[in-house]
């Protein structure tokens, strides 16, 4: 999708030259792009001929660089300062796990870095960002704005502006800012990320460390990729050199069209190493539109915890792959509550589309308007069936469950089973364990007490306190009771059990092997 407020950006040729106005048709853009030669000969394809790359991107980065800006800001608000946004930190769409912010930095330049509470001190930060249309809208990351008392956006010539924020999305990490010039500005429109290949020419321009104007260049060199958090966002990989502070500035295909928003590095030095992730433009414009349009972006909801399809939950529901997303838990009164979908169900579809990750769910329901019908193709008691869902409005969105968590104190021991030869002990929730776990007195299940070492309890990620609510999707109430499931499985010939247990008031399932290898 083309953003419907901004004009095609003069293009240039692969070559570095000015084209003509417009888009290159697709057959020339193709064999043009990226300076390749792909010959059809006799009906098969003729090995690519690889050339040099293009003599120059001076005409290409004369025509966009106007349009792209630096973006400073001040945050006075608050007694103590919080860890940087473009840290890992809260708004943000990643997590705060510090494994993550050594491996996914954000490239945010912050002068005020994170540490003890600071008193009454401004935070300073800087970033990037771009113009989509003359009348002065300004598209950035948030995690680059999250926060901030006072806005300012710099152009190419030195002029600086007061921003106004018109909305913002934390989900995908986008934002959109308004100036008022004394007359249209330059911008640039967003191009068509969906026709990017690995091997396409890309350039960066941005405000890496504060410097402003900075151009690198470089190919895609992946597409799709996951970031932790990132469920509603297929990432372009790239590597054009991008550092702290090009963050929220654009990256342009050979055509002189923004085709990503410059996001994440992976950084284990804090510097680039040539590894950048930038939000696609189909994605992108579709948010921006929704923000000038009323400042929020609305989704479907469907009120469903999910995770993955595991090899071992595959064995263990009798599926014969891993596609889908696995229900772990549904919402009282949401959407799924309502349609019937129940945790242990595994989506294999939504309204005709497949869902063969996880995170194609997430995508699939928001991408879907708020109160339409869709019809749910899933997998329950080894058997397929359909289900039909209206979506809400999303007071929360959907969220892939990983199988972790703090680890809760060892409780107090009631009565306690072996659950055969899986290495897990369980023991009866009474009242004393549930003060110690705090948990309600009509919570049901049992504690794990006991994993040992190197066990297939172990393997699973089951971890002592998680609290097993069922076994095989039937619920169990006693040490017994679980004991006695396990011991009926393995005699049947069952070599996985599926385990939907509780840990820090989320629920996952675990595939548990019923014998030892």
């Amino acid at each position: 999708m083309v953003s419907a407020f901004v004009r095609p950006a003069r293009q240039a040729s692969a070559a570095g030259s000015p084209a003509p106005q417009g888009r290159l048709p697709s057959t020339r853009r193709a064999l043009a792009v990226a300076g390749l030669s792909v010959a059809l000969l006799a009906g098969s394809l003729a090995p690519a001929i690889a050339r040099p790359a293009p003599a120059s991107f001076a005409d290409l980065v004369e025509d966009v660089a106007p349009a792209v800006v630096n973006i400073s800001v001040v945050q006075r608000s608050g007694s103590e300062t919080r860890q940087p946004q473009g840290r890992g930190g809260e708004g943000a769409p990643f997590p705060q796990n510090p494994e993550f912010r050594e491996f996914f930095e954000r490239f945010f330049d912050r002068q005020v870095p994170g540490g003890p509470a600071q008193p009454q001190r401004p935070r300073l930060g800087a970033g990037s960002g771009f113009v989509v249309d003359p009348e002065g809208y300004v598209v950035t990351n948030n995690h680059v704005i999250d926060g901030a008392d006072e806005i300012t956006v710099t152009l190419r010539d030195g002029k600086a502006y007061e921003a106004t924020l018109v909305g913002a999305d934390p989900r995908t990490d986008l934002a959109l800012l308004k100036v008022d010039a004394e007359g249209p500005l330059p911008f640039v429109a967003f191009g068509e990320s969906d026709d990017l290949r690995p091997g396409d020419w890309v350039v960066a321009v941005g405000n890496p460390f504060g410097l402003g104007g900075s151009v690198t260049a470089g190919i895609v060199s992946a597409r799709g990729r996951d970031l932790p958090g990132g469920a509603l966002i297929d990432f372009i990989q790239i590597d054009a050199p991008i550092n702290r502070g090009n963050s929220g500035g654009p990256t342009f295909n050979s055509a002189g069209e923004v085709i990503g928003v410059n996001t994440a590095i992976y950084s284990p030095n804090g510097g680039s190493v040539g590894i950048g992730f930038a939000i696609p433009s189909e994605l992108a414009s579709q948010i921006v539109d929704d923000l000038r349009d009323d400042g929020v972006v609305e989704r479907g909801w469907l009120g469903v915890r999910i995770q993955p399809v595991t090899p071992d939950i595959a064995e263990g529901f009798g599926l014969e792959s891993t596609e889908g997303a696995l229900v772990a838990a549904v919402e009282p009164g949401s959407p799924a509550d309502e349609a019937g979908l129940r945790a242990g169900d595994v989506v294999l579809s939504w309204d005709g589309e497949p869902v063969t990750r996880v995170k194609d769910l997430s995508q699939l329901v928001a991408a879907t308007e708020v109160e339409k019908e869709a019809e749910l193709r899933i997998w329950r008691d080894r058997e397929l069936r359909t289900l039909t869902v209206v979506t809400g409005a999303a007071p929360g969105e959907q969220q892939a469950l990983a199988p972790a968590g703090p680890e809760a104190d060892g409780p107090v021991r009631s009565s306690e089973a072996v659950l055969g030869d899986t290495g897990a002990t369980v023991a009866t929730l009474d009242d004393e364990i549930r003060a110690d776990l705090g948990l309600s007195d009509a919570a049901g299940g049992v504690v794990v007490v006991e994993i040992a070492p190197g066990s297939n309890a172990a393997r699973s990620g089951l971890r002592e306190g998680d609290i097993i609510r069922s076994i095989a999707l039937e619920p169990v109430q006693t040490a017994e009771e679980a004991a006695e499931r396990i011991a009926e499985l393995a005699a049947s010939g069952q070599s996985v059990a599926a385990i939907r247990a509780a840990r820090s008031g989320s629920e996952s399932f675990f595939a548990l092997r019923l014998k030892q290898a």
